[in-house]
């Protein structure tokens, strides 16, 4: 891409971040993410003097990106979803994890929930999609122990996000990975799992006090709940349900060992899918069917990555990444823990439910200042998780009232409340390793 004979700036310039900004203020405004990208590549193709041709090879080299891979990747993974869900692969995982740790207590039933739903939404790669599968088996086992419906909504909310950022293949991963350079391993050890901890430790310490506060005030009717113990795991069941972990595990460890890369996933997805309709014993018609069902639900944010990706090149197009890294250069200086800061803070806060999105606006805007500074790309990475992950527990978004919703809760005030108070710890532990962390990682 070049700019027109008739573009209104001149590279670099901070005026190429008005297409972007057009893109953010809508999302807050509460337009689709989609009307927003497209609004704003509308004025950046008006900025930066783009014609028609020139428009139509910018899409034509995002579908072959990175961005859009992944996006392909999310599709997969919903239809590997679809099947999963048909063949109680989680139906049966859930079940599981609730037998073994012989729940009977309210601490055994909210580290039940954690674990479930870490589990199940890294697995399928979709917070909203992973709970609501669980949430039948879940919720009955929660109300026979008086667990409030807002324990559980707070819980879903945190531990679904834990487990979009823990998942190998999850869109959160992938896209992290390659915007950092990181392996899974050290993407892992350095910046999700420290940080998992202490935003799950925030929501556990808050959830103790949202249980003592709404405990006899609301409940959910067991009446109208399935008895967990009259669930049954056929053989059937059980025999799919391994043979999926046993396939997983090995791809994954195959994967790893022989170092390969983002389009790697796609092919795991594939297979995985083949393996769940093989020993199903699905009509291969249907697992098609079931797959195309699975990916249909995701070609909005597909469409998203495609045109996020258009978007993203006319502001670099225009200078405004340069430009704007340059102006952070003079405000954090050669400060490492400057440039964590003001990523982790101002990093797409607010562009909620488009994480990818987020992820390559971040990497955009302050990855050349981190490199600069010096800054070690885990710590960056921390401030990706930040600035992309919190911005849900601030205030009302579709994420946090998705969560409302499968946890049968309308105690939208709680439940602020309880995200407030774990995203100030996980804000915490970024000020305090955003001060140490440069001088220990170097």
């Amino acid at each position: 891409m070049e700019l027109g004979s008739w573009s209104l700036i001149q590279s670099p310039s901070l005026l190429a971040l008005i297409p972007l900004a057009v893109y953010i203020i809508m999302v807050f405004r509460g337009k689709d993410n989609t009307s927003g990208i497209i609004v704003g590549i509308a004025v950046g193709a008006l900025m930066m003097g783009q014609n028609l041709k020139m428009l139509s090879v910018a899409f034509a080299q995002s579908l072959g990106s990175t961005t859009a891979l992944i996006g392909v990747i999310i599709m997969a993974g919903a239809g590997l979803g679809v099947l999963m869900t048909e063949a109680k692969i989680t139906h049966t995982l859930v079940y599981w994890i609730v037998k073994r740790i012989g729940v009977n207590t309210q601490t055994k039933a909210k580290v039940t929930l954690i674990i479930c739903s870490i589990l199940v939404c890294g697995l399928l790669g979709t917070l909203g999609g992973g709970n609501a599968v669980i949430a039948p088996i879940l919720i009955p086992v929660m109300a026979s122990l008086s667990v409030t419906p807002t324990v559980v909504a707070a819980l879903f909310k945190v531990s679904g996000e834990v487990g979009l950022m823990l998942g190998p293949l999850t869109g959160v991963t992938l896209i992290t990975m390659e915007v950092t350079g990181l392996s899974y391993g050290q993407l892992m050890i350095g910046a999700v799992i420290p940080f998992s901890v202490f935003w799950l430790g925030g929501m556990w310490f808050a959830v103790k006090r949202t249980q003592r506060r709404t405990e006899g005030k609301e409940f959910y009717n067991l009446d109208a709940m399935q008895d967990f113990n009259e669930i049954v795991v056929t053989p059937k069941e059980r025999r799919t349900t391994l043979t999926f972990l046993v396939a997983f595990l090995a791809l994954i460890i195959y994967g790893i060992m022989t170092k390969q890369g983002t389009s790697y996933a796609l092919i795991v997805m594939i297979v995985l899918s083949a393996v769940v309709g093989i020993v199903g014993r699905m009509d291969i018609d249907h697992v098609v069917e079931s797959m195309s069902k699975g990916i249909a639900s995701q070609a909005r944010m597909f469409v998203v990555f495609v045109t996020i990706d258009v978007l993203l090149n006319l502001v670099e197009l225009g200078g405004g990444f340069e430009a704007i890294a340059n102006l952070m250069g003079g405000v954090a200086g050669d400060s490492p823990t400057a440039v964590m800061l003001i990523a982790s803070v101002v990093g797409g806060f607010g562009i909620e439910a488009a994480a990818v999105a987020e992820i390559k606006i971040i990497s955009e805007m302050f990855g050349a200042a981190a490199v600069a500074s010096g800054l070690h790309m885990s710590l960056f990475a921390i401030a990706i998780l930040s600035a992309t992950r919190l911005t849900g527990g601030i205030y009302p978004t579709s994420n946090m009232m998705g969560q409302l919703g499968i946890a049968q809760c309308n105690n939208t005030k709680e439940m602020l409340q309880a995200n407030w108070i774990a995203s100030g710890s996980a804000i915490a532990f970024v000020v305090v390793w955003a001060i140490f962390g440069p001088m220990i990682l170097g």
